[in-house]
């Protein structure tokens, strides 16, 4: 279902429900994927707030279609069928197959005279779909809702669309939807934590945060000095509840840069991270240098800042459990400088409006070290840029073996062995160090530059 924008103010519902004392994560939009990481012939799997979804295109609408992703026949996971030639969604397990509002098109074990495909039982549920900004939004609560609810976009680019280049990542990380916003509302951190990777020790400075204005629906903020000690200028923050923030930041040198961060629950103990960079540059080169670099490079160097605050947080927001959660925050956090208003701000909103989408539940079991640094399973293998790219690499590295024998067994014969031994050890060189590259797509650094011992 691909929903337009509310028409008018009195069609319009805010996210979060009616109730204005508490807000309700599933009456609310979410990225699940970037458009271009999606394969339109194959079905894809995503876990929205604890529900197993499966994503296709349904070429007969040509839209992108969520359903839950269980048959109504057995149960069977849907994702585990494919998209039959006349473009409906086929079961794996007995051939059912679904049109792409859900109605049941063909039982093949029923009779001719029989109609049980009519039943309402006989159907998928499905959830409303939206492309925008280049991402695959879905709406996880009653769909009658969706075309009234604002789907939560960068305003900013909105408002003026010409003139951006846009970095942009994702990954599925080992901590809940609100540890993300809480980490990246916290702009105090960067100096410290990606000290080496995007930050420095030296940046470190007093930080007066200042909120604006709140209610149900987010937060403004601002920061008057600015990161670096001033030297870029003002910075504007702002929330949009449940799971959207950015920072907006205009500077002589760099002109216009926002760090735009949305954190899709996955399910207790897990999320989604969209991080998007949109930059306005005072001058053409910087963002023709942009487009010059592969997405899976830098993807790569994402990779790495990500996992600078991996490993804590994952164990952070269980110590915040056992100490009685974001209802007893301000307790369990010594809060003690202005650095950490938006870090309370947004768990007063929680608090405020009973806004924990799985207050019910208990945390999994902490991950390992080497489970917490996995890029396989949270990244490359959703990317179609890494994918490629690890593939790619992969036959680069088989061809140089190839190329390495040859020179070691075949070239003595028609050159000079110093020739074919040159040849044989660059090839042999070229490998190991592709494969070091190779690694970058299966696993991050176990220990993150902060922590590396300084030069002399």
């Amino acid at each position: 279902m691909l929903t337009e924008e509310p028409t008018t103010q009195s069609d319009a519902l805010s996210a979060g429900g009616v109730d204005p004392n508490r807000f309700d994560w599933k009456e609310a939009w979410y990225p699940v994927y970037y458009v271009e990481d999606l394969d339109k012939a194959k079905l894809t799997k995503f876990t929205l707030l604890g529900q197993d979804l499966v994503i296709w295109w349904d070429k007969q609408a040509a839209c992108w279609r969520a359903f839950s992703d269980q048959c109504p026949h057995r149960l069977a996971p849907l994702s585990e069928g494919r998209i039959a030639a006349d473009g409906l969604l086929e079961c794996p397990y007995h051939g059912w197959a679904f049109k792409g509002d859900g109605a049941c098109d063909r039982i093949p074990q029923q009779r001719p005279d029989q109609a049980a495909h009519e039943s309402n039982r006989a159907c998928v549920a499905t959830f409303p779909t939206a492309e925008r900004q280049g991402l695959l939004f879905i709406y996880a609560g009653t769909p009658e809702n969706a075309d009234r609810v604002k789907i939560p976009l960068i305003e900013p680019m909105e408002e003026s669309p010409e003139g951006w280049v846009c970095l942009n990542t994702f990954r599925d990380l080992p901590y809940d939807a609100l540890t993300l916003l809480e980490n990246v509302l916290d702009s105090s951190h960067v100096s410290f934590t990606h000290h080496r990777s995007v930050g420095n020790r030296s940046n470190a400075a007093p930080v007066e945060l200042e909120v604006l204005e709140a209610g149900k629906q987010g937060f403004q903020g601002f920061w008057a000095e600015g990161p670096r000690k001033g030297t870029l200028g003002q910075q504007h923050t702002t929330f949009v509840a449940p799971a959207l923030m950015w920072h907006d930041l205009t500077s002589k040198q760099f002109g216009r840069t926002l760090t735009v961060v949305y954190a899709t629950p996955i399910r207790k103990g897990e999320c989604r991270v969209f991080a998007r960079f949109p930059f306005k540059f005072s001058s053409k080169l910087p963002g023709f240098l942009i487009t010059l670099t592969p997405r899976w490079y830098s993807h790569i160097g994402n990779n790495n800042v990500l996992e600078d605050d991996q490993i804590f947080l994952h164990h952070q927001e269980r110590y915040l459990a056992a100490k009685g959660g974001s209802s007893n925050f301000a307790k369990a956090f010594y809060l003690a400088t202005r650095a950490d208003t938006f870090v309370s701000a947004l768990r007063r909103w929680v608090n405020e409006f009973e806004a924990d989408p799985f207050s019910a539940q208990a945390l999994p079991p902490a991950r390992s070290t080497e489970a917490l640094l996995d890029r396989y399973h949270s990244h490359t293998v959703h990317c179609a840029s890494c994918r490629s790219a690890l593939t790619n690499i992969q036959k680069i590295r088989f061809a140089f073996v190839i190329v390495s024998l040859i020179a070691g067994i075949l070239l003595p014969v028609f050159v000079p062995s110093v020739v074919s031994a040159t040849v044989a050890l660059i090839a042999i060189a070229l490998w190991f160090g592709l494969g070091k590259l190779e690694r970058q797509f299966y696993e991050g650094r176990p220990v993150p530059l902060r922590n590396l011992p300084d030069k002399k």
